[in-house]
């Protein structure tokens, strides 16, 4: 298995640039998962590694050598897409072996590969049926199955459970994570627009945005520690609630006035040249109990989502955007009353220009 390397990456469609200063370090054995918006580069980017997409300047190294004029055949790449991309015609086993038997590789190694990818995938069962026999799932798992025959040094993933309904989504997902520890040497690339997907199976994860990389790092890094705003809403499901305000008092605790009576206590350190600094301070949902100390936030609640393990609480912010709050259990009769919360220091993120205080 392999390393891969890219230093100054940059793609461009003639006079648009789609990515740029893409630089990138990925060990062997890890997996790491490109995520963001629609439309970011993701797709574009991994299609780049594969040799599908040629670089417009910049180096792409596997195991220290540099591929960018290397064909697609001869990077040691293997690519599983959403549409799965199996022959219809041919069974599972013809389908997994079809790719070596082009390679002319011998017979025997062709059945010993197809047996070691099948038992691994749990196919061995479906070995001798036909594409349209089979569930979406276990067809990903043929089109992985055919990946894994060939031994490359990297795999890529494009988006490959989008094609698939929530209950084989969660069920697939589990199969690769277990497909992944029981290859820890193999070295993993995967695309997808689902947090859920990034943050179960990711050694680290890349957050792509304004065709750069918006930061990188292990899926609790990201969610605990984001480096700047765009991180911090886009990585969480609700995303995470900010409010604008001015810090009153610094140290190795940062009080922020959030006006109408709120202040907000961080464990974010500031020092004197910031006071009075505008900036704006970020509470994840989960984040915000009821409190009667200084609040947070104080308002009227407009909706309420009662999901069993937890009540999913909607406000009007003056900003224009929603305030969303998660409490624990199932809280009844919120609906039209004036409720106030507060959060931990620890849990409150202040942000300046954009970015995290706590990463100047």
């Amino acid at each position: 298995m392999a390393s891969l390397k890219m230093t100054d990456i940059v793609k461009s469609y003639g006079d648009v640039n789609v990515l740029k200063d893409i630089n990138l370090d990925i060990k062997t054995g890890e997996l790491v998962v490109f995520v963001g918006p629609s439309g970011c580069g993701k797709s574009t980017l991994l299609r780049m590694v594969a040799g599908l997409e040629k670089i417009t300047a910049g180096t792409l190294e596997i195991d220290g050598m540099v591929v960018n004029d290397v064909p697609p055949a001869e990077r040691g790449i293997a690519m599983v897409f959403q549409s799965y991309a199996l022959y219809p015609h041919m069974t599972v086993r013809e389908n997994m072996s079809f790719a070596l038997k082009i390679a002319k590789k011998p017979k025997a190694q062709i059945e010993a590969a197809v047996a070691k990818a099948a038992k691994i995938l749990q196919l061995e069962d479906y070995l001798d049926r036909l594409p349209k026999a089979l569930s979406g799932g276990q067809r990903q798992r043929v089109a992985i199955g055919r990946s894994i025959v060939r031994d490359p040094k990297v795999y890529l993933f494009d988006e490959p459970l989008s094609n698939l309904d929530a209950a084989l989504r969660v069920a697939t997902r589990i199969e690769i994570a277990q497909l992944k520890e029981s290859m820890p040497e193999s070295t993993m690339i995967y695309v997808t627009h689902d947090q859920v997907e990034a943050m179960t199976l990711a050694t680290r994860i890349v957050v792509l945005a304004n065709k750069g990389i918006a930061q990188v790092g292990t899926p609790l890094d990201l969610y605990e520690r984001p480096e700047n705003e765009f991180v911090a809403r886009f990585i969480g499901s609700p995303a995470m609630n900010l409010w604008p305000g001015k810090i009153t008092a610094t140290g190795q605790q940062t009080t922020v006035d959030l006006g109408k009576g709120c202040m907000a206590v961080s464990d974010v350190p500031t020092i004197e040249a910031d006071m009075g600094r505008a900036v704006n301070v970020g509470v994840r949902p989960e984040d915000l109990l009821a409190s009667d100390n200084p609040p947070v936030f104080t308002g009227i609640v407009d909706y309420t989502e009662l999901l069993g393990e937890v009540t999913q609480i909607y406000f009007s912010a003056t900003s224009g955007e929603p305030v969303i709050a998660k409490l624990p259990g199932i809280v009844h009769n919120l609906r039209g009353n004036e409720i106030s919360l507060g959060a931990d220091p620890a849990k409150v993120h202040v942000f300046a220009d954009g970015k995290s205080l706590l990463y100047r």
